[in-house]
């Protein structure tokens, strides 16, 4: 009786072709917004999606053509006219700052709502984009020239309207505008003009870190009060109301407005890049 051999053990590779080593795991990795750079490792996930949303809304904002660069800034300098507005109306009906401020915001939420540009918001979006190599200096100076005048010119133009349609508000416009040639060239003047740059850069990195639209409305209403609220510099803001009063014969002139806008734009690009 013949004996037993040992059964050996079947090789699992052959004729499967397969290793019988397990396969690594892949590390999980965040969804990225299409068009986004890698971000760099050792960030927080939250941190970086955060900042792949900025780079990619950046390059997109950088590579816009000249029409849709001017429709959208005329867009931006007519929405934050509609803040002010609001602002005039409330001012005028209660006499009370506050509750003007608390109106303030219709102009930034229906500049989040219809993707408008705001000229010092783009202080931080745009820059991140250059930063990670997705788009030349040229192009940033391209986006920041076509849109501080556009907002400029739409703000004009509005605020000329509204002075026409609602005269009443002429008094309440020199009131509110009067504070800016008053702060004049000085560290006040510098110290409101850093605070107006952090709040919008604060606002703009709420809204590039969520996809909420509630938060992101979040985020545009509370910037927008304080900016009204504490009468802080803030470039754009600052010249539509001073339009505002100079459409109503106010006392002082545009060479005010240029020093002061100047000023202001200083101080709020200070605040954009320290940030």
């Amino acid at each position: 009786m013949a004996t037993p051999q040992p059964s050996t053990p079947r090789n699992h590779t052959q004729g499967a072709g397969r290793s019988s080593k397990p396969r690594p795991r892949r590390p999980t990795r965040w969804p990225k917004p299409e068009g986004a750079p890698k971000a760099r490792a050792g960030i927080e996930d939250e941190l970086a999606q955060a900042f792949e949303r900025t780079v990619a809304e950046g390059h997109r904002r950088l590579t816009r053509t000249w029409p849709g660069l001017l429709a959208t800034g005329t867009v931006g300098g007519i929405d934050i006219s509609t803040g002010i507005l609001g602002l005039l109306i409330v001012h005028n009906a209660t006499n009370n700052a506050l509750l003007g401020a608390l109106a303030f915001p219709i102009g930034f939420i229906a500049l989040t709502l219809a993707s408008s540009e705001l000229f010092t918001e783009n202080f931080l979006v745009p820059i991140a984009a250059v930063a990670a190599r997705w788009a030349r200096p040229r192009a940033l100076a391209r986006l920041w020239a076509g849109t501080a005048i556009t907002n400029l010119v739409g703000g004009w133009v509005m605020m000329g309207i509204v002075m026409a349609a609602l005269p009443k508000l002429r008094p309440t416009a020199i009131e509110i505008a009067r504070v800016y040639p008053q702060y004049g060239i000085g560290i006040r003047s510098f110290a409101l003009a850093l605070l107006g740059g952090v709040i919008i850069t604060l606002m703009t990195w709420m809204e590039r870190s969520t996809t909420s639209v509630t938060g992101k409305l979040v985020a545009a209403f509370t910037a927008a009060f304080l900016l009204a609220a504490g009468s802080l510099n803030h470039a754009i803001v600052v010249s539509l109301e001073m339009f505002a009063a100079l459409h109503a014969g106010a006392p002082f002139g545009y060479l005010d407005w240029v020093r002061i806008v100047l000023w202001a734009t200083l101080g709020n690009r200070s605040a954009a890049s320290g940030w």
